[in-house]
């Protein structure tokens, strides 16, 4: 098949043209025209339209490399960058994006059923990004698992970091939050970063913990149904401290809240965050899109919040 998904294409016996937006077989392709309505038709019944429109339909486009300043170095931000399709709004766009100061030599492989598929391979400079992949979000039960490789390169003097193995099958609740202006690409969708380190659990304290004596244990309380996490109401002298030390206060009362929440079984609970800057909601989302008891989460009733709480569904 020489056409991919967001290709621009021409139809060679009718006045059509669109966008690629599904692969129906080795012959067939999808193709959504002006009035977003998807033609089947015969891949050798169209022509594609080269150097139209925006970069991401003529190449996997990679910005433009920018010069790292000494004393700036960045070792971390390595992300998947979910983006709808400013022409097609059935398709979105995968990037690979590095916010880091390295030079990244990565490489995408799907894999579905036992089947694999190598996406993308190619070197990603610093503050850049390259197009890996594209699908339809509403075909997003269909889409495979994506597994991502990344491996490190800086003339610098700089400790390289170990490699990136990473396997990612994403689910409804990946996009539960509003989009967000992505850096770089400067378009509005989704990113999941690659390069934080995984939850991990001591099984040792964990074992430990069950057979403390009873007056040892700490008793959970349980949260209440709606917790405000404005620092206001979890602090008194909330006027003195730094906007740091505010978030990890805000974060440290959500993950209690959290625990106590999954610890007296409770359906569901909603965290009243505000809008503001959108740092402390975007941390939120970050630590539920990992935990493993999260089944999903959703901006919480917004006739009465706005986007200012989450609602969290518990397992």
């Amino acid at each position: 098949m020489k056409y991919k998904l967001g290709d621009f294409v021409r139809f060679v016996d009718e006045k059509l043209e669109g966008y690629v937006t599904q692969i129906i077989d080795e012959q067939m392709i999808g193709v959504t025209v002006e009035d977003d309505f998807e033609i089947p038709v015969l891949a050798a019944k169209v022509t594609y339209v080269h150097g139209h429109g925006a970069e991401s339909h003529d190449e996997d486009y990679v910005a433009p490399v920018t010069t790292v300043l000494p004393g700036e170095f960045k070792s971390k931000g390595v992300f998947i960058a979910v983006v709808p399709d400013a022409k097609a709004n059935a398709l979105v766009h995968l990037y690979i994006l590095n916010e880091t100061s390295y030079q990244l030599l990565a490489s995408l492989t799907t894999e579905q059923q036992k089947s694999f598929k190598g996406e993308f391979a190619g070197i990603i400079e610093p503050n850049t990004a390259a197009k890996v992949y594209s699908a339809k979000l509403s075909d997003l039960q269909l889409w495979p698992k994506f597994l991502s490789q990344v491996l490190y390169h800086t003339r610098q003097n700089q400790e390289v970091p170990a490699p990136l193995n990473v396997s990612e099958q994403f689910k409804a609740k990946d996009f539960a939050g509003a989009k967000k202006i992505i850096p770089i690409l400067k378009q509005q969708g989704w990113l999941i970063q690659l390069d934080e380190p995984e939850l991990l659990i001591d099984a040792e304290k964990l074992k430990e913990s069950f057979f403390k004596p009873a007056e040892e244990k700490q008793e959970v309380q349980k949260p209440v149904q709606e917790f405000d996490l404005h620092i206001e109401k979890l602090r008194d002298d909330h006027q003195f401290l730094t906007s740091s030390e505010m978030m990890n206060i805000q974060v440290n009362a959500f993950k209690h809240a959290l625990d106590g929440a999954i610890v007296h079984q409770m359906p569901d609970i909603t965290f009243i965050h505000g809008t503001g800057n959108g740092i402390l909601k975007h941390e939120l989302h970050k630590l539920l899109s990992k935990h493993p008891k999260v089944q999903t989460f959703m901006d919480a009733r917004k006739e009465k919040f706005g986007y200012g709480a989450t609602k969290v569904m518990l397992k």
